[in-house]
């Protein structure tokens, strides 16, 4: 009798245990559609591509060009990393408010172009070894440049902020002005006209894309990018829980931004 009740009792809780769901987090669960099993340092060389999702907006960073082909800093750096790989980029459109989304729900297997490390993106995605510091600092015709150096003397009645939409330039300008008239424009390849044609006064965004629309845009002037309001650093974003992965990135990235090959493609753009 005791013999039949404990092995009743033993069925009843393989039963149960069998009809539990899975573990979060683990590599080839249901969580994420698409997800691979193991790690993607082992899959992207078996099948012969890495996904690299990409907003093609954020020169110098990430460029989509007329003919559909992208260019960048961060784009020569995954066309390395895909090379170690024994693999071959492919480049998906995303935008700066689905790029963190795409990377946790395994739609890509890193996301490039001047992606800035923040708290809320990092509850959902690993992020590579920082690649270099920035913060936001504004941007402004040359004429205006002295008006509009601190934040007190932008966020007034009558001065017109412009901002991209979804990323961290629209929360930075949202969180901080309160006065000042913000406008949201689509484009972030032709916000900068908006600008030198006078239908905006002054963006916010990171320093390093000031200095760099300014040289392409004489009209504007980069306001002290050597002090930034804030202090931000700017890494590739990557699928939660593989480690194995994340390690070989850190690698990379640390090996690119230590043996000149980062600097040299930076220099190419900021010539």
């Amino acid at each position: 009798m005791k013999r039949a009740a404990t092995l009743s009792a033993l069925v009843c809780l393989l039963a149960v245990t069998a009809a539990a769901p899975a573990a979060p987090g683990g590599h080839g669960t249901a969580h994420g559609k698409g997800r691979d099993k193991g790690s993607l340092l082992d899959s992207v060389p078996k099948r012969g591509v890495l996904r690299v999702c990409t907003t093609g907006d954020y020169r110098p960073f990430t460029h989509r060009e007329a003919d559909g082909g992208y260019r960048g800093i961060d784009i020569d750096m995954a066309r390395d990393l895909a090379k170690s790989l024994d693999a071959k980029p492919k480049f998906t459109a995303t935008t700066w408010k689905e790029i963190v989304d795409d990377v946790a729900d395994r739609r890509c297997d890193i996301a490039v172009g001047g992606v800035s490390i923040t708290l809320p993106r990092a509850r959902k995605t690993y992020f590579s070894e920082p690649t270099r510091e920035d913060g936001k600092t504004p941007i402004t015709r040359c004429a205006d440049k002295d008006t509009y150096d601190t934040l007190d003397r932008i966020d007034r009645p009558g001065t017109r902020v412009i901002v991209n939409p979804g990323g961290t330039n629209e929360q930075f300008a949202r969180d901080r002005i309160k006065r000042a008239t913000i406008t949201v424009h689509p484009d972030n390849t032709t916000i900068f006209q908006e600008i030198v044609d006078g239908r905006a006064d002054v963006m916010m965004t990171d320093a390093s894309e000031t200095r760099y629309q300014a040289r392409l845009h004489p009209e504007l002037c980069s306001v002290h990018p050597d002090k930034p309001f804030t202090f931000a650093e700017k890494a590739y974003a990557l699928p939660r829980g593989d480690e194995e992965f994340k390690e070989y990135v850190d690698q990379f990235v640390h090996l690119a931004t230590h043996d000149g090959t980062y600097a040299a493609y930076e220099a190419q753009w900021m010539e």
